[in-house]
């Protein structure tokens, strides 16, 4: 397998950005230092380059881009829509199909046979400083088989070109010269419960706490604001409940053995009634998320999960973990007397959620 244009995340090479973008470096790197991220590899930026140079399309995407205004929407739909339809239907080469395959037949092979993978865009362009891209690229979960696999990696790389990633790049003065995308596909988490954490406070900067946002299911509703998730701020040395606002958590996302694909289900009022993690889950999240920091060396932003398929100590993922953008990009300033909890903090931290959407 060429390693250049495929690259397994335990495969031991270095997180290289520019050939994995933001978030296959991070599972990468991740996956060096031990955490329990679930096994995939990366459809590097090489593939999709090489892809590019066959299809004769590069000049078309700098010709189109050329001189477009960010607040002409209706021009910047057309364009992006263009693009996207040339990445979609041009021909892959031989060889760059062949590596996939091979690559996502391991990892069939590796997990015992088939299972359904998540499907996750990388851009070079992510996680760079005061910037964090986050959900402007496309994300596919649950997918069975390797037609639908294929498909899906090529929705990923037209979804560099959509009109929110196009506008986002164009306000905040990042370049389209030299930008590429790689693939990350991943064994799928059965996720009992999910959500998102941060090594500060997002509502004060203070980051003498952890905040966790925790609800059932997959964590795709909250991030996306579709729920209202559990609130809890713990103190970062003593991993120590100090604020919480239990959520209405109404729904959840859910894989459905029937059709093969994620259904959204109710949820009982005994189950909203309660709060989403026990307590000993609670400190494993914070946990995690101050490994990560330790790992990084700055705050971050994290997605994790509780795997129902896995035993009790062995069933929290890490997902994702992103520098925190907001609080990291002030001067630095001296902690406040008390982090913000309950509504107030529900507030905050799903502003910075609905940035990470997607």
């Amino acid at each position: 397998m060429t390693t250049t244009y495929v690259q397994f995340f335990d495969a031991g090479l270095a997180p290289e950005h520019d050939l994995l973008g933001g978030k296959c470096a991070s599972l990468v790197s991740m996956t060096a230092a031990g955490m329990p991220v679930p096994p995939g590899f990366a459809v590097t930026t090489a593939l999709y380059d090489a892809f590019l140079a066959d299809a004769g399309i590069a000049a078309d995407i700098s010709r189109l881009l050329a001189g477009i205004d960010a607040d002409d929407v209706t021009h910047v739909d057309a364009v992006s829509a263009q693009i996207r339809d040339e990445i979609c239907s041009r021909a892959i080469p031989e060889p760059l199909r062949t590596a996939t395959r091979a690559a996502y037949d391991e990892l069939m092979a590796r997990s015992g046979g088939e299972v359904p993978v998540a499907v996750r865009s990388s851009a070079t362009a992510e996680d760079l400083p005061g910037a964090s891209f986050a959900g402007q690229q496309d994300t596919y979960l649950w997918l069975t088989g390797w037609d639908e696999v294929r498909e899906h990696i090529r929705r990923c790389w037209a979804s560099l070109y959509t009109s929110r990633a196009i506008i986002y790049r164009l306000k905040n003065d990042i370049p389209d010269e030299g930008l590429s995308i790689a693939v990350a596909v991943q064994k799928m988490v059965n996720a009992r419960t999910s959500g998102v954490a941060m090594t500060l406070d997002p509502t004060n900067g203070d980051r003498s706490k952890i905040v966790i946002d925790a609800s059932y299911g997959l964590g795709e509703m909250v991030v996306s604001g579709q729920v209202t998730p559990d609130n809890v701020s713990l103190d970062k040395v003593m991993l120590t409940v100090v604020g919480e606002h239990l959520g209405d958590k109404h729904a959840e996302l859910v894989p459905d053995p029937a059709s093969r694909a994620l259904v959204e289900r109710e949820v009982d009022a005994e189950r909203r009634a309660r709060r989403s993690l026990t307590d000993a889950e609670l400190v494993a999240v914070a946990t995690m998320a101050k490994r990560a920091e330790k790992h990084y060396g700055c705050p971050q932003d994290i997605e994790w999960a509780i795997d129902a398929d896995l035993p009790e100590g062995e069933n929290l993922l890490l997902l994702q973990s992103r520098p925190e953008t907001v609080w990291s990009a002030r001067k630095a300033a001296a902690p406040a007397s008390a982090a913000r909890t309950g509504v107030g903090g529900i507030a905050g931290i799903t502003s910075v959620l609905l940035a990470a959407a997607g």
